[in-house]
């Protein structure tokens, strides 16, 4: 303790100490604030990037759909229709 006695009566860098604690600590602007911060803006980045992947599919889906043949096929394939004489069946497999 008395090797930082001296220390503490230096004006200078007690108000040094002071400004650094409260600029990491107390500020509204402090160290959590950041971190968090920093986290959300990554899980919103991967978020983007998952809708910008999304929305090139449905582009490239909506594409497609400007052809009468493929509006058939897309119908058929993921929207399960059917024409009035045949019946569809779907078989999903379970997961062991």
């Amino acid at each position: 303790m008395k090797k930082f006695f001296p220390y503490l009566k230096n004006k200078f860098i007690l108000a040094s100490t002071i400004f650094f604690v409260y600029t990491l600590f107390l500020d509204e602007n402090d160290i959590f604030t950041l971190i968090s911060q920093t986290r959300k803006l990554n899980k919103l980045e991967l978020k983007k990037d998952k809708v910008n992947s999304n929305l090139k599919e449905t582009r490239k889906t909506l594409d497609q759909l400007k052809y009468l043949s493929e509006v058939e096929r897309y119908a058929r394939e993921k929207k399960y229709f059917k024409k009035d004489n045949e019946d569809v069946f779907v078989l999903f497999s379970e997961a062991l």
